[in-house]
């Protein structure tokens, strides 16, 4: 499969002091296809995600969510005809190069969907973040009947079947794990690859991450999606 079928989404919210720097290392790591999207940030990161060429950037007029911002990429990668697509954050706590770990059990042994996880190397993460993440992992499995090491991880791969096949009905943080139930529901053959992390004090004190009252509400989301 040549790069030209692979297309990176890269959703951002107020990221205007990084999202250069993130562009940048992406096509270092040697992808060219990126779709910035922006989810109507208060500050310029659309303006300064527009100064660099050769890159597709969007936007929405108001903040609507990640998964809501996942998603029009995705939708933008499947016109452009892409047969692989990854997500990665735009905070830079992801290592580009680890993309390619990510595609090579899509394009050479057939699996749907890639999902990045931090848990397999968690050396430097915080342990806040452990037991958060454990929680999330716990939650999903209760919820959706599935268990994976890093529910809440948004740096994945997806096939073209399984990107169009996919079908979360959510657009906050709740998407995440929302995946986790579209590949048990639809029987998505997946596999967890090890990735990187880099906590940053830039990327920590993110208000908008999923810290503990986001991570409570995403819950509450999700149970009553259920109970629905």
């Amino acid at each position: 499969m040549t790069d030209k079928k692979i297309y990176i989404v890269i959703p951002v919210f107020n990221e205007s002091r990084v999202i250069k720097e993130v562009i940048s290392e992406v096509q270092q790591a040697g992808y060219k296809n990126l779709i910035i999207v922006d989810d109507g940030s208060g500050d310029d990161t659309y303006s300064v995600a527009n100064t660099v060429l050769d890159v597709i950037v969007l936007r929405h007029r108001v903040n609507r969510g990640k998964g809501a911002a996942i998603k029009t990429g995705i939708s933008v990668a499947d016109i452009c005809g892409a047969e692989v697509i990854v997500t990665i954050d735009g905070d830079g706590q992801h290592d580009p190069f680890d993309i390619q770990r990510l595609i090579k059990p899509i394009t050479e042994d057939g699996y749907d969907v890639a999902l990045g996880t931090r848990m397999l190397h968690s050396d430097g993460m915080p342990l806040l973040k452990i037991i958060a993440n454990k929680i999330g992992n716990f939650c999903t499995l209760m919820l959706y009947g599935i268990l994976v090491s890093d529910s809440q991880s948004g740096f994945r791969a997806y096939s073209r079947y399984a990107a169009g096949i996919i079908d979360t009905k959510a657009d906050k943080y709740e998407y995440d794990s929302k995946v986790i139930r579209e590949i048990n529901y639809n029987r998505l053959r997946f596999i967890e690859v090890p990735i990187k992390v880099r906590y940053t004090e830039y990327s920590m004190a993110k208000k908008h991450k999923q810290g503990f009252v986001n991570g409570m509400k995403t819950l509450a989301r999700m149970v009553w999606d259920k109970l629905i």
